[in-house]
């Protein structure tokens, strides 16, 4: 998995007209645990971009005034009407414990369905996994070679290696959609 590193100070005032001045700062109040000790600490708004705007998963080198921590990013809260990042939470990878992580589904294959004229509907971008730090794919593959016309991948057909997907065994992945041109032609054929 990548990793990606992101430089925090320590916060010396807790509270929210720290955590809004903060913000006002460009700064992103921050939080890690799962360690020995949590630690408060904010992050230039800016350094977040590769991190939580892109589709892949990363494992993150915080380095909080010089001490060092491998990390995942357990939750981050946007403002509801602007969509600013408001807040943090860093989970400490510790080895040979499990963490739990939302990880990419990536396609491998060429759906028949999608061959003979169908649409590729994707249901689930990510699957919560649980696994060790080492053991945390980049992303799940997902076969879709075998998608006919109207039909769906489940959860529960992608073989996992090393790790546990915790998705709903019966949630769709995602399916090849009929469009309505094609199901004309197909009642058409029938008649």
């Amino acid at each position: 998995m990548k990793s990606l590193e992101i430089v925090g100070f320590k916060r010396a005032n807790l509270g929210k007209t720290d955590a809004k001045a903060l913000r006002l700062d460009a700064q992103v109040p921050c939080v890690l645990y799962g360690g020995q000790d949590t630690v408060h600490f904010s992050v230039p708004a800016i350094l977040f971009r590769e991190l939580l705007y892109t589709p892949e998963a990363h494992i993150v080198d915080l380095n909080v005034e010089g001490t060092h921590y491998r990390a995942i990013v357990q939750d981050a809260q946007f403002h509801p009407v602007n969509e600013m990042l408001l807040h943090v939470d860093f989970l400490e990878l510790q080895e040979g414990k499990e963490v739990k992580m939302d990880i990419p589904v990536k396609y491998v294959g060429v759906s028949p369905g999608v061959l003979a004229g169908g649409k590729l509907a994707s249901k689930l971008r990510k699957l919560k996994v649980k696994a060790t730090a080492e053991n945390l794919p980049d992303y799940v593959e997902v076969d879709i070679s075998t998608l006919e016309l109207g039909k769906s991948v489940k959860v529960g057909a992608v073989k996992a290696e090393n790790y546990t997907i915790l998705t709903n065994a019966q949630a769709p992945i995602a399916t090849v959609t009929i469009p309505r041109a094609l199901k004309g032609e197909m009642a058409a054929n029938r008649g």
